[in-house]
């Protein structure tokens, strides 16, 4: 997948952790986040490396994935720390199209997926909301079920029917207004 797609998962995952775990602040908890994501990833290559399944990246190899690594990273901190900054509003637009459900009583793993795309639909001017729509869409079929995707989906839908900007447009600009496609 592309780093975006691989952001969202991580901010995710990291958003999920968070309603369980908590550290004293935020850096510590990225920080305790990375660590584990970085060990669990050099545990994967290992494990292919020993059963002959992967060959040992060359310098330029370790240089472009860790670039690629860095790219990821900071997307789904700029995600993960939106999320977290705009959490009431948030929760208080999925609670005005979620019909009868609350947002504190839906599984952890459809609302933090809903938290993430419609904080982009509303902070992130880079990115289409269509494209956080698909993105959450899949997400949640990945990690919930297939009924947390059209749960998802009509949620967001009617999120985006409000919206001051067409499904497919993007203006460039982020919330902190730099580029980002």
């Amino acid at each position: 997948m592309g780093i975006r797609h691989d952001a969202r998962e991580w901010a995710l995952q990291f958003l999920f952790q968070s309603e369980f775990n908590q550290e004293d602040t935020l850096e510590e908890s990225f920080r305790g986040f990375w660590e584990r994501q970085d060990a669990d990833f050099a545990a994967e290559r290992e494990h292919l490396l020993k059963r002959g399944l992967a060959v040992p990246p060359s310098p330029h190899d370790l240089r472009q994935e860790e670039r690629t690594r860095a790219k990821t990273r900071r997307f789904a901190e700029d995600i993960a720390r939106g999320v977290i900054a705009h959490h009431e509003d948030i929760d208080r637009k999925i609670g005005e199209h979620a019909e009868n459900w609350e947002v504190a009583r839906m599984g952890v793993v459809d609302r933090n997926i809903l938290r993430i795309a419609v904080y982009e639909m509303l902070w992130r001017e880079d990115v289409p909301p269509v494209v956080s729509i698909n993105e959450a869409v899949e997400l949640a079929k990945a990690y919930s079920s297939r009924e947390s995707g059209r749960f998802v989906n009509g949620i967001l839908d009617n999120i985006r029917k409000e919206l001051p900007r067409g499904a497919r447009e993007a203006t460039g600009k982020d919330e902190g207004g730099k580029g980002g496609a």
